[in-house]
């Protein structure tokens, strides 16, 4: 035992009514009234279990009796998907979702006092507002997925919002393939599927898999996390990256209800842990500039918005929960950096990769032994794309060249021009903002990685504040 509190969660069940509609599948839903919790949200006829002897079928076929007066046998009764949820207020529970497909008699309100409208819905046209919890329950059976995390952080609102989604997916053992939905969805696209390989990075609730098709092409499959990434990447792979050629993947086919993309295999293999001699990686990180430089110009550069600085506004909510994990005068660091954003002038926007680190670079083998700027790199992962200032892609390749000024040096060769003094400044920030809102993450997601890595990185950049990427050219 680790000596904290035990879990002592309530259960509830939910129930996915379903029917064939005219627009493909329908569920019911209900909305919430009154003075109950989420009101005027919809959500699924629902309940709790009345006691320890009372089983989550039982519970499910009473609670479909109580709040919609539908009858169901309990042999028509399929489990669907399990989530653990944990509330904004912090209190987590263990949600039970079931289908049924055959009942008797009209579903109807009957506890008007909680619930003020009822009716069906396409699965892949659900109503707003709806509860997050029931929404990510509902997204996980969609995508043929069984189980999913749901925990909510302070602040998130109860209704779903894109930019909030906390729905985590967990594959059950023996799956390697994505669920049906996404396997039919793909093979509409680019014919019969044989083979399926799970390639999906170990956090950040990733799901990406190579597709090997029965005539021997190969594919990637991805399932974004959230509607936000979804968007921001069938953005970039629409506008952008074509003009990158072979440097970036293609857009294949995308299902914008699954928030699914199927992409062209790209050569290589990441270089994050590949091994060079100082030689080569003189010439990857030449190589490494040319290609952020490409990205950088592959549209016009324009005005930055009004208010389009750093994330200031979050640096109090991040520190705060990195808190215990900074290191004495971290904090008082990090506020003076935010005070000195108020200061700056604003910089151009240009199209940006926004994750941009060597993890999400791949290069042949032919480019271990490249003398030159010859070889092949190409970038992939564009979910976190954006317009913003150039530097915004310096943000985590800094960590690659940390110590080696050499490498900084190559990496501006390809990139064609040093950078600007307010540029400077703005990686100095930026770059301890997002230190600070990665420990905040590793902190709430257990990933002790990222924790290091954004405690690294504040130190180097406190230890350093005289030299390269100095917003003031004197030592903090």
């Amino acid at each position: 035992m680790s000596g904290q509190q035990r879990h002592r969660e309530p259960i509830d069940v939910h129930l996915i009514l379903r029917r064939d509609g005219e627009a493909g599948a329908e569920v019911l839903l209900s909305r919430r009234a009154g003075d109950v919790y989420a009101s005027g949200l919809w959500h699924l006829v629902s309940g709790h279990l009345d006691g320890p002897h009372e089983d989550v079928v039982d519970a499910l076929i009473r609670e479909a009796a109580e709040e919609a007066g539908v009858s169901i046998d309990a042999a028509e009764v399929r489990f669907a998907v399990a989530v653990h949820h944990r509330s904004p207020g912090g209190k987590a529970r263990t949600g039970m979702f079931f289908e049924a497909r055959t009942w008797q008699d009209a579903p109807y309100i009957r506890e008007p006092a909680v619930c003020d409208a009822m009716g069906w819905f396409p699965l892949d046209a659900l109503p707003e507002p709806m509860v997050a919890y029931c929404r990510a329950g509902l997204d996980t059976y969609r995508s043929g997925q069984m189980m999913a995390v749901h925990f909510q952080e302070p602040g998130d609102p109860i209704a779903y919002d894109p930019p909030f989604d906390r729905c985590r997916p967990v594959p059950a053992v023996g799956t390697s393939g994505p669920g049906p939905r996404l396997r039919e969805f793909t093979e509409q696209a680019v014919g019969r599927i044989t083979g399926w390989t799970d390639v999906s990075w170990a956090r950040e609730g990733s799901q990406v898999w190579r597709a090997r098709g029965a005539e021997g092409g190969v594919w990637f499959v991805k399932l974004h996390q959230n509607e936000r990434f979804h968007q921001r990447e069938v953005t970039a792979l629409r506008t952008w990256a074509p003009l990158l050629g072979a440097a970036a993947p293609r857009l294949v086919a995308v299902d914008e209800k699954l928030r699914a993309v199927v992409l062209t295999a790209m050569p290589g293999r990441p270089l994050h842990g590949v091994v060079l001699s100082p030689r080569q990686e003189k010439a990857v990180f030449r190589r490494i500039g040319a290609l952020a430089r490409r990205i950088h110009h592959a549209s016009p550069p324009r005005r930055a918005p009004v208010d389009s600085g750093p994330a200031v506004d979050k640096a109090e909510r991040h520190l705060a929960a990195a808190g215990p994990h900074l290191k004495p005068g971290d904090a008082e660091f990090v506020r003076g950096l935010v005070r000195q954003a108020e200061t700056l002038p604003p910089l151009e926007w240009v199209e940006t990769h926004g994750d941009f680190q060597l993890r999400n670079i791949l290069h042949t083998d032919d480019a271990d032994t490249a003398e030159d700027d010859d070889g092949f790199l190409g970038v992939i992962d564009l979910e976190r794309s954006e317009p913003g200032p150039a530097v915004r892609d310096l943000v985590r390749m800094s960590d690659a060249w940390a110590g080696r000024p050499e490498l900084f040096q190559a990496f501006l060769t390809g990139y064609g021009r040093p950078l600007t003094g307010a540029e400077e400044a703005r990686l100095v920030i930026d770059m301890a903002l997002d230190s600070v809102s990665g420990i905040a993450f590793g902190v709430a997601h257990g990933d002790p990685e990222l924790v290091e890595r954004g405690r690294r990185t504040l130190a180097r950049l406190r230890t350093g504040h005289s030299t390269l990427n100095s917003p003031t050219g004197e030592r903090s």
